[in-house]
């Protein structure tokens, strides 16, 4: 009897595992982003950090800039976090490799757009919109088919 990996389509799991390290990767350099921001703000959270640069800095935790990239990161763990598991469940409905390759692609895509919109280069709405549906209608459309599929 074969397991359920056995029956994997090697190239949507291939096609899935780049795309996770992928975000993984995006969701890594948020951190250096929001320090950098941080740096070039001089908006530091925490006593020592301010302390480091000039005794006369207070911690800062409020800089718009700043908080706009952390709720950039914050918005990539509510949203990425999830596609990674569901991606994974979608994995082992064996779907058609073009659409679940191409659903993991848009939603990638969609993600690094959402946050070079938000947080890097800010463009009004409704950027941030299209670019958040870019990723969520997959991700819902994933989850879903998982759902019926395990019915």
């Amino acid at each position: 009897m074969a397991t359920v990996f056995e029956s994997l389509d090697d190239t949507v799991l291939r096609a899935y595992l780049f795309w996770v390290a992928v975000l993984t990767a995006k969701m890594l350099l948020m951190s250096p982003l929001t320090s950098l921001t941080r740096v070039r703000k001089m908006a530091f959270a925490n006593p020592e950090d301010s302390g480091a640069v000039s005794r006369k800095l207070k911690p800062k935790l409020d800089d718009p800039d700043v908080e706009r990239v952390r709720r950039a990161h914050l918005n990539d763990l509510e949203n990425i976090l999830p596609f990674f598991v569901i991606g994974f469940l979608y994995l082992l409905t064996n779907p058609a490799p073009s659409l679940a390759v191409n659903l993991f692609r848009l939603v990638a895509a969609s993600r690094i757009v959402h946050t070079l919109v938000y947080a890097v280069v800010v463009i009004p709405q409704p950027a941030r919109f299209l670019a958040f549906m870019g990723a969520m209608v997959p991700t819902v459309y994933m989850t879903v088919t998982t759902i019926l599929h395990f019915l």
